[in-house]
């Protein structure tokens, strides 16, 4: 019985694992409302997009944010960008991106099975503790930000963006360079593809077995500067803009030829999205947003409501459209549950699964309501038809485009009766108006504003650097300060830090911590090293005492009693060289652990004592100052 059992269990899993949807991601940058053929466009021919319409659905109050770096926020976490602490765009060597213990969906993802990549421009954070494989991806192939964002290579003097392969520049790009980016991202693509579906079982006569994957696609096209590629150039009635948006479509259309000839057609989700309005400040250069208000960089529907097409021939009829209110924050949840696996309640997500409406099983939203943030600041919320504009919106711009109408707050717009947003009927409809301010007045205490109530760490880095030497020197603030000596642990007092250079050295080391602590409290922080993506710490919680040691997402902690009664005892911490943790308390017997290695990269991050003063390496119940003593502190290294 027990061998039936087990059986019948080893079948279930495969059958759940054959039956994982592959799933596809085109996200494109800056791509309007009006640029693809299934939109309205004329003047660039998109027929693969035109196919995969027919074939699947159109999504026409599909929501982004009104720049990239949020927008990809949002479509890997499921959260508006406000939640998570990315409210604009992060330049080349920033010191911020997303947090590396927030989950993306391929952090969600790979646990079930699915391998994982990205190819494109990724764009939240170009640190190490930032890229996409720190992020939940096997592996990454792309710009790691804008094509715009080009630096003076200090090596050969070019104006250059880095290809970035995993987490090393593979070679510099220089404008010219870019007209072959979007062939080098398929091409990247369809081996991708290709490669979850080798042959696992090698001896003769066994089944061939495939991975189910997970492939985010984040374009590099079309934002500027402009770059199709040569067998594109001037294939278009639209200029170079119009010929980049055919190579994109020829693109869609190679990932869409591969998996028709693997026979994976019938079993892959395919999205197809844009990160926000079109540009309307580059002219010609800069697309449309169709019957739409303002472009990117604003919240008039033209900057924020973005062409979209789902595709899952045996699940989503055909020709199909859905009006519903939906956005990128929705992206992660319908992943999830198509793949079998359970939203968490915590940590929030704002998204929901949009499963429902793909399969035609309803039509109404399945958000109570869709915010329009703008950093940190929420300028407009929508529900049904009615969008609430809180705030004078920008017009991103554009030429010709007046405000004189948007001035007086609050307005209210039947999007359903008027797309292009120029109607105010918020005096004709006092109770709409009041119902929708309660909504973004609730949501603004939670995430908006200045004093946010769960509004989530930022990812932050010390002394950031660019992913490649440029000729421009960097600041004094930012530059890394090598050979100072470490400074003597034992003088600080709570409350002190030592800066990062003069910090212990542990990188690659086994090392040993000890201190003899003296405190009534049981929730306390004693000692920090580190933050989001690596470090060290040993804290009080609950009466427990705790030795943490932190490798991106995974936090690997040894813990045992710690008396209530207010006397010294000494303490000895040690990270082992093949990742092993110990804590001892006094003479008692010590606790182990296991962490998967050695602290590679030293941290950035000031050595704290009684407190941690920048993003947390731990999870810590503790709240205001400690209060006690922490002597004698010493840290050795152990080769």
């Amino acid at each position: 019985m027990r061998l039936l059992l087990c059986l019948f269990a080893l079948s279930s899993s495969l059958c759940a694992a054959a039956s994982q949807p592959n799933i596809i991601i085109h996200f494109i940058d800056d791509l309007g409302y009006g640029d693809i053929g299934p939109f309205g466009a004329v003047k660039q021919k998109t027929p693969h997009l035109d196919r995969m319409a027919r074939e699947g659905m159109k999504l026409t109050s599909f929501y982004a944010a009104p720049v990239c770096s949020v927008s990809r926020a949002q479509i890997m976490t499921g959260c508006y960008g406000a939640r998570v602490s990315v409210p604009g765009v992060y330049p080349p060597g920033a010191k911020n991106g997303l947090h590396p213990q927030e989950h993306t969906i391929a952090d969600r993802l790979r646990p079930l099975g699915y391998a994982t990549q990205c190819i494109g421009k990724w764009h939240v954070g170009d640190q190490p503790a930032f890229l996409p494989t720190k992020q939940g991806f096997d592996h990454y192939l792309g710009i790691p930000y804008s094509n715009d964002m080009l630096k003076t290579a200090r090596v050969d003097g070019r104006r250059v963006v880095p290809l970035v392969r995993d987490e090393q520049v593979e070679r510099l790009l220089d404008e010219a360079d870019q007209d072959r980016i979007e062939e080098i991202y398929t091409d990247e693509a369809v081996k991708f593809i290709r490669s979850t579906q080798a042959t696992k079982n090698q001896e003769p006569g066994t089944k061939n077995t495939a991975q189910p994957f997970f492939l985010y696609f984040p374009h590099t096209a079309v934002h500027t500067p402009i770059h199709p590629g040569k067998a594109f150039q001037g294939s278009s009635q639209n200029g170079r803009f119009g010929d980049w948006v055919q190579e994109v479509d020829a693109s869609v259309g190679r990932v869409f030829d591969t998996l028709r000839e693997l026979q994976l057609d019938t079993n892959t989700l395919v999205i197809f999205t844009s990160d926000n309005g079109p540009w309307l400040i580059k002219g010609p250069d800069g697309g449309s947003a169709g019957p739409l208000r303002g472009g990117k960089g604003s919240t008039w529907e033209g900057g924020v409501r973005v062409p979209t097409l789902a595709w899952w021939p045996s699940k989503i009829a055909p020709g199909s459209v859905c009006d519903a209110v939906a956005g990128t924050i929705d992206v992660l949840p319908t992943c999830l549950k198509i793949a079998g696996a359970e939203v968490p309640a915590q940590p929030v997500i704002d998204g929901r699964d949009l499963s429902p409406l793909l399969f035609g099983q309803s039509k109404e939203s399945q958000r109570e309501a869709h915010y329009y943030f703008s950093s940190y600041n929420l300028q407009a919320v929508r529900q049904g038809p009615w969008k609430l504009a809180l705030m004078t919106q920008g017009n991103a711009r554009a030429k010709g485009q007046t405000e004189d109408d948007a001035k007086t707050n609050p307005r209210l717009y039947n999007l359903d009766q008027e797309i292009d947003e120029r109607t105010n009927l918020a005096a004709q409809h006092p109770d709409i108006v009041a119902k929708l301010t309660a909504l973004a007045e609730k949501m603004t205490a939670e995430i908006g504003g200045n004093e946010p109530k769960s509004r989530r760490s930022p990812g932050e880095v010390e002394n950031p650097v660019t992913l490649y030497p440029t000729s421009d020197a960097p600041r004094s603030k930012d530059a890394p300060k090598t050979g100072a000596k470490p400074a003597d642990l034992s003088k600080l007092q709570p409350g002190e830090a030592l800066a990062a250079d003069k910090a212990p050295q542990i990188a690659n080391k086994p090392f040993t911590l000890t201190c003899e602590l003296t405190t009534a409290q049981r929730d306390a922080i004693l000692i920090a090293h580190g933050g989001a993506s690596t470090g060290y710490a040993l804290h009080l919680s609950g009466g427990k005492l705790i030795w943490a040691i932190r490798h991106g997402k995974t936090l690997t902690t040894a813990q045992t009693d710690y008396p209530a009664d207010n006397q010294p005892h000494r303490i000895t911490a040690t990270l082992g060289q093949k990742g092993q943790l110990t804590l001892q308390l006094d003479q008692n017997t010590p606790i182990t652990a296991t962490s998967p290695s050695l602290i590679r990269t030293q941290p950035k991050e000031d050595f704290c004592l009684g407190h941690d003063n920048k993003v947390p390496v731990a999870s810590y119940t503790a709240r205001g100052r400690f209060a006690g003593r922490i002597a004698n502190v010493k840290l050795t290294t152990n080769s």
